[in-house]
């Protein structure tokens, strides 16, 4: 599973292909759709303090980024944000960008997978090929080795992807 300089990466390749062209430099927007993309392993943390759903279960879903896009969407418009449909979709957007990229994860915890049709359905799901490589959740020194090279590696595969998409955004414009 990517790690959050991965899913950061997402979200603003998501931001990136499908801002307003005047919200492309906007960087509150930028910032609020790439924590969307990593907003999914908050469940991390829940499972630590409170026990639990393993992680990757429902908030590894396209049905919470459905629910993540329309709550933005209430939030965004109360907050009198301009556009607010356009980025709670975003925000929605983001949110399944980390689900795409988990499914191409390399896991080494059960259960494999994510859940990513919930609601739907309470299967998991994982890609047949693996393109990014495992995070581990320790603080051992061959634990940070490993998750520093799974990073430089999303940054390898992910930063060309946004670069090329704001290059053709700005072209455009």
């Amino acid at each position: 599973m990517p790690s959050p300089v991965g899913h950061a990466l997402g979200g603003l390749i998501v931001h990136a292909a499908g801002a307003h062209r005047r919200d492309l430099q906007d960087w509150p927007r930028i910032a609020l759709v790439a924590v969307a993309a990593c907003a999914p392993d908050l469940d991390l943390l829940l499972r630590y303090a409170f026990g639990g759903q393993p992680h990757r279960a429902q908030s590894h879903s396209l049905g919470l980024a459905v629910a993540a896009g329309v709550l933005a969407v209430a939030f965004l418009a109360l907050g009198r944000w301009p556009r607010p449909f356009g980025l709670g979709l975003l925000v929605g957007l983001g949110w399944a960008s980390h689900v795409c990229l988990d499914l191409f994860g390399g896991d080494t915890h059960p259960p494999f997978g994510l859940m990513a049709l919930w609601p739907w359905s309470s299967d998991y799901f994982k890609a047949p090929v693996v393109l990014f490589l495992d995070i581990g959740r320790t603080l051992e020194l061959s634990t940070v080795w490993q998750n520093a090279v799974a990073a430089a590696w999303e940054v390898v595969l992910l930063l060309p992807i946004l670069l090329a998409v704001t290059r053709l955004r700005r072209r455009k414009s």
